[in-house]
């Protein structure tokens, strides 16, 4: 069963509407949507008010909501996926 949510705004019982994946990523211009695909997914659970409207996202449970990771060629590092640059040595991916 599923915790009750109350709305910041009005203080009613927020309703669970479903569960959803968000795509992470972003369109590039020369790659195109390679990478918006390479990124990934955030499942989230959405969450509405049905007296004012405002929505509220939650990240599900479980180890599938863990960024993709990619190993720098230049410096070896692993990080997050969507870095255009390696946050350790600048390498810089969209060379």
């Amino acid at each position: 069963m599923r915790e009750k949510i109350i709305c910041l705004r009005c203080e009613r019982e927020m309703h669970h509407i479903r569960r959803e994946k968000l795509q992470l990523g972003q369109t590039g211009w020369i790659l195109g949507d390679i990478p918006n695909l390479l990124a990934g997914a955030m499942e989230v659970d959405i969450y509405s008010c049905p007296e004012c409207g405002k929505l509220e996202f939650y990240l599900t449970d479980g180890e599938e909501d863990k960024m993709p990771q990619k190993q720098c060629p230049n410096c070896g590092k692993w990080h997050d996926f969507d870095y255009p640059k390696c946050p350790f040595c600048k390498y810089n991916y969209n060379k």
